[in-house]
């Protein structure tokens, strides 16, 4: 499964708390947590030993896996345990402010954490002289989902529900519900996995598409659900599910960006030929609606023809409109 850059940091980020706090822990179980393949956490085992309270070695972590069970040889180099007090090079120190004014921006940081953050910095600053001048010139952002972020993260810790109002691309409309959320995870975008009381089942919700959101007083209580493997992909649809086959052209290629898919496929015009599936097929005649002369459904025959036949009722509709306002 594809990742970014800023994906995989937080990934190795949350790996060396995790792997702290499980010793001998199963490559397949921290693989399984983190929603990737084994081998991606092999190779993030890989990076980690290069990495420690200094980049020019000393502390590094040791960090070892015969490919069953991973181990972490000296937990202590990161505590509050080690031996010798943290001394740094100027680019160290640079490197280290730009990281932590970048983390102050995070939105799901809490207040509390977020003051503390900007104080330890400001005293990293101070030590730095001349090299903070230098980090000043320099900044890192992240891609977020503002506030929606933060108030799902507080609505986890706080075990509280959630009210949302969430767009569905496949149904081209909002819709109200009341969600337990479970965790957030990032692929590509950032998602919260939670309980929806509206379908009563397991649901994944793209932060970016929540047009609003609330914390109830409600207590989240989801059932108790094994979480889900996401090594195979987000997107994991069922064996029954109807095939439908879209072609778009260029002005239709943001289809392959908000529309879950098995494959898009290149065109010779800078199109896309793209296949998913979905249990819900006759949704996507609104699909072919908005693309108009940007795209068609090509397979199944009877979806096709369905749309081809709301083109044409809402075109009908719009002339008679036209001509009655001509009257008018």
């Amino acid at each position: 499964m594809a990742a970014n850059a800023i994906d995989q940091t937080r990934r190795m980020l949350s790996l060396v708390t995790y792997l702290r706090e499980r010793p001998g822990a199963h490559v397949a179980d921290v693989a399984r947590a983190f929603g990737i393949t084994e081998d991606e956490l092999i190779s993030d085992l890989d990076v980690l030993p290069m990495c420690g309270t200094s980049f020019r070695g000393g502390d590094l972590l040791d960090i070892d896996t015969d490919g069953d069970r991973i181990w972490w040889r000296n937990p202590n180099a990161l505590g509050a345990e080690a031996a010798e007090p943290l001394r740094i090079a100027a680019d160290e120190a640079t490197a280290l402010l730009v990281a932590a004014r970048a983390v102050a921006t995070l939105p799901g940081l809490r207040e509390g954490d977020r003051q503390a953050l900007l104080r330890a910095t400001a005293k990293l600053e101070a030590a730095a002289g001349e090299a903070a001048g230098a980090s000043s010139r320099l900044s890192v952002t992240f891609e977020s989902e503002g506030g929606v972020f933060a108030d799902v993260d507080r609505a986890i810790s706080e075990r509280r529900r959630l009210w949302v109002r969430y767009y569905s691309p496949a149904r081209d409309e909002l819709t109200e519900r009341e969600v337990d959320p479970i965790r957030l995870f990032a692929v590509g975008h950032t998602y919260m996995e939670a309980w929806c009381r509206l379908s009563e089942a397991r649901r994944t919700f793209r932060l970016d598409r929540v047009a609003e959101i609330r914390l109830l007083d409600e207590p989240a209580a989801p059932p108790e659900l094994e979480l889900r493997d996401l090594s195979e992909g987000l997107v994991q649809p069922a064996a029954e599910d109807p095939e439908v086959i879209v072609e778009v052209g260029p002005g239709g290629r943001w289809v392959a960006e908000y529309y879950p898919h098995d494959s898009a496929e290149e065109l010779a015009d800078g199109g896309l030929r793209i296949t998913l599936r979905t249990p819900e097929p006759a949704s996507l005649r609104r699909l072919a609606l908005r693309l108009g002369r940007d795209g068609r459904i090509v397979a199944p025959d009877e979806l096709a023809e369905s749309a081809r036949s709301a083109a044409l009722a809402a075109l009908a509709a719009y002339e008679e409109q036209s001509a009655h306002d001509g009257q008018s």
